[in-house]
């Protein structure tokens, strides 16, 4: 085996990489860098196809990333009570991801909760436990698919004003996982008193 055909093989696990990806973000990222090095490839064994093909699916990948993260996707969050028929339905039909991100939600109680929309569909919620001004959150879930897009951004960020609305301040979290924390630390949280969180 040459090095040109590592590249083509590279250029394809890539691809079939992406396809095990739950995140449309990470689908089209390592999509993309398969499709570049695919081109390369093209280049390469001097397959013209192979180039415009892959080529083509770059620029295409390009802009779908530039939409997610540019484009004004309608987001918003709509007050429920946390137990609600509807929420109840929503959170068991994702139960094995929340256990795997945030193990401790079966077991704190919540008073407060939000369903977070995505182009007018449920697409996470926001739950937690007031403490006068402070929501002390017992849930924090996005879909999978939208999990590195601008849903947990916007809610602590410009649609913040759906948790002050109700009178939150400030929004405290104990992450017992990594990946939790790091999502945390990533929409605005810091550490403060032995806990993360953020001022509204």
């Amino acid at each position: 085996m040459n090095w040109t055909e590592v590249v083509g093989y590279v250029a394809s696990a890539l691809i079939v990489l992406s396809f095990a990806m739950s995140s449309i973000v990470k689908i089209r990222t390592i999509s993309l860098v398969g499709s570049a090095i695919y081109v390369v490839y093209g280049f390469l064994i001097g397959s013209i196809p192979i180039m415009l093909a892959n080529g083509t699916i770059v620029i295409f990948h390009c802009i779908a990333l530039w939409r997610e993260f540019n484009k004004k996707t309608p987001l918003g969050a709509t007050p429920i009570a946390p137990d609600a028929p509807f929420l109840t339905d929503f959170l068991n039909s994702h139960l094995a991801d929340i256990r795997k991100h945030q193990p401790e939600f079966e077991d704190s109680p919540s008073d407060t909760a939000f369903v977070l929309m995505r182009d007018g569909m449920p697409a996470g919620a926001v739950m937690g436990q007031r403490d006068g001004e402070t929501l002390n959150l017992t849930l924090d879930y996005v879909l999978p698919a939208y999990r590195d897009s601008q849903l947990g951004k916007w809610i602590y960020g410009d649609g913040k004003s759906v948790l002050r609305d109700h009178g939150i301040r400030r929004v405290a979290a104990s992450p017992r996982t990594a990946g939790h924390r790091t999502y945390l630390q990533g929409v605005g949280f810091a550490e403060a008193d032995g806990v993360l969180a953020k001022s509204l």
